[in-house]
């Protein structure tokens, strides 16, 4: 029961990171209408940016975090407005395809810097250090993940109920036709919905290369293209659905992790699979995902 309770926190934790980086997919692709493959590269450019910020001398971990939130954010943005936004009204498709690009160009120069071998300490105010809870024993940077994660996204909710641009963004994607006519220009809400999608990557993979990753590594990438499928089953077009849907991978992945030797039939290295087996077979009942709008076509 230890070690399922442990597992259960572990996984929530991841879960709330993965949310992080679903809520990137689904507020672009309510946006623009683009599914933004770029999001990994968006992640290892935060990520890159905080370590190497936060290894210089007398900068404050909190320093480096916002820089490489920034740097994020601005690189988003420049993907948006100098590759997607030309093309947008073009083909979605091709653009959507180009972010693929874009994310092989970035992690290429990424690894490429730190090496096929290498990887870059995060210098974090947690380190290894653990809390025990009775019999739990919980790292602080999960600890730290799950409540950063439920304050950013409890705050993303607020702001999109009740700010003016989460107002414009909801109508947006509701109803883009409507909302021009009202005066909501899509270009400046998809803008504002990349930037905010490039600074939620940029605090996911924060928490995605502290301990017990020993800090950012090329595999990093690979992490954090898990939170599509997140994305997927919550449905492309729930804000909502990719929280669920983030919570969803982490504790099925933390649990397949933690059951691994019960599960040695299923291979080695399955917890990794994980995601996508979980959104195959939810797609295979429900093709739209958990909290999707229904597509119907007529024939």
């Amino acid at each position: 029961m230890t070690l399922l309770l442990q597992l259960l926190v572990s996984g929530l934790s991841l879960g709330a990171v993965y949310a992080l980086l679903a809520l990137g997919f689904v507020i672009v692709f309510k946006s623009s209408g683009v599914v933004n493959f770029a999001h990994p590269a968006f992640l290892m450019i935060g990520a890159y940016t905080i370590a190497r910020v936060g290894s210089a001398a007398q900068v404050p971990f909190l320093l480096a975090l916002l820089a490489g939130v920034g740097v994020a954010g601005v690189v988003a943005l420049l993907v948006q407005r100098l590759l997607v936004y030309p093309m947008a009204g073009r083909s979605l498709i091709a653009v959507s395809i180009m972010t693929i690009g874009v994310d092989v160009i970035t992690q290429t120069e990424i690894i490429r810097r730190i090496g096929l071998d290498g990887y870059v300490p995060m210098r974090d105010p947690w380190g290894d250090r653990v809390v025990r809870i009775g019999g739990l024993v919980l790292p602080q940077t999960r600890i730290a993940a799950l409540l950063v994660g439920a304050v950013l996204i409890l705050a993303f909710f607020v702001w999109l109920r009740y700010s003016r641009w989460g107002v414009a963004m909801r109508a947006v994607a509701d109803d883009p036709q409507t909302a021009a006519l009202m005066g909501v220009r899509r270009s400046t809400v998809s803008a504002m919905a990349w930037v905010l999608a490039g600074m939620l990557a940029a605090v996911a993979g924060l928490f995605i290369t502290v301990f017990p990753s020993p800090g950012l590594q090329p595999v990093t990438a690979a992490v954090a293209l898990r939170a599509f499928p997140a994305a997927i089953i919550g449905g492309l077009d729930s804000t909502g659905g990719a929280i669920v849907g983030g919570l969803v991978i982490g504790v099925t992945e933390s649990l397949a992790q933690g059951y691994a030797t019960d599960l040695s039939f299923l291979g080695a290295g399955f917890h990794s699979v994980m995601p996508y087996a979980v959104m195959v077979a939810v797609l295979l009942v429900r093709p739209s995902g958990l909290f999707g709008a229904k597509e119907l076509h007529r024939v």
